[in-house]
């Protein structure tokens, strides 16, 4: 073996080390993989949290959040202007109307989005929504000076101007959801 075929085999064995690392790097609940890094627009957001959501016996999405800095404290996870992310990845079907239902109680208990134009902000959302297959995504962004973003295969996709919406949106899940202290 020369030293070609030497170094052609370090160069291999070096790249087969980089891609085993990049694959470790993710964390899995219910079968679904979310990488623990995420590369948005030149920032890095980190996996704060990853849940199963189950109701009755069935298993029904994964959720992640994302978050450029991962705070101690609730309040300083909605108060941060930086880019966040709640990411569903959906494990069954499930009909618009469901959907749509779903949010609606799930984002009831909040106080903030009762208001008109909370809940007017509220129906442009719930109004994106599509049937959900099994693998299909909702992601919900929120991007400093521009608003929540809204995509994936569960959603017709929409921007939602301003932070006051997103704040509110992420009050009632966190609530609902609690990863970090209060």
């Amino acid at each position: 073996m020369g030293y070609g075929d030497w170094m052609a085999g370090l160069r291999w064995l070096v790249l087969a080390g980089m891609l085993a690392a990049g694959l470790a790097e993710a964390r899995e609940v219910g079968g679904v993989k979310m990488p623990d890094r995420l590369d948005l627009q030149g920032r890095q957001l980190a996996l704060a949290h990853m849940a199963l959501k189950e109701k009755l016996f069935f298993d029904i999405y994964v959720w992640g959040l994302y978050m450029e800095q991962i705070p101690r404290l609730e309040a300083d996870a909605i108060a941060a202007n930086s880019v966040k992310r709640l990411h569903f990845r959906f494990l069954r079907k499930i009909r618009r109307d469901q959907l749509v239902g779903a949010f609606r109680q799930g984002l009831s208990s909040n106080a903030a989005l009762r208001s008109s134009p909370m809940q007017q902000e509220m129906e442009k959302l719930l109004q994106t929504f599509k049937d959900v297959g099994k693998g299909d995504n909702l992601v919900l962004t929120y991007l400093p000076d521009a608003g929540l973003h809204v995509s994936g295969e569960a959603s017709g996709g929409i921007l939602i101007p301003g932070k006051g919406f997103a704040d509110a949106l992420f009050t009632a899940w966190l609530q609902k959801n609690p990863v970090f202290e209060r």
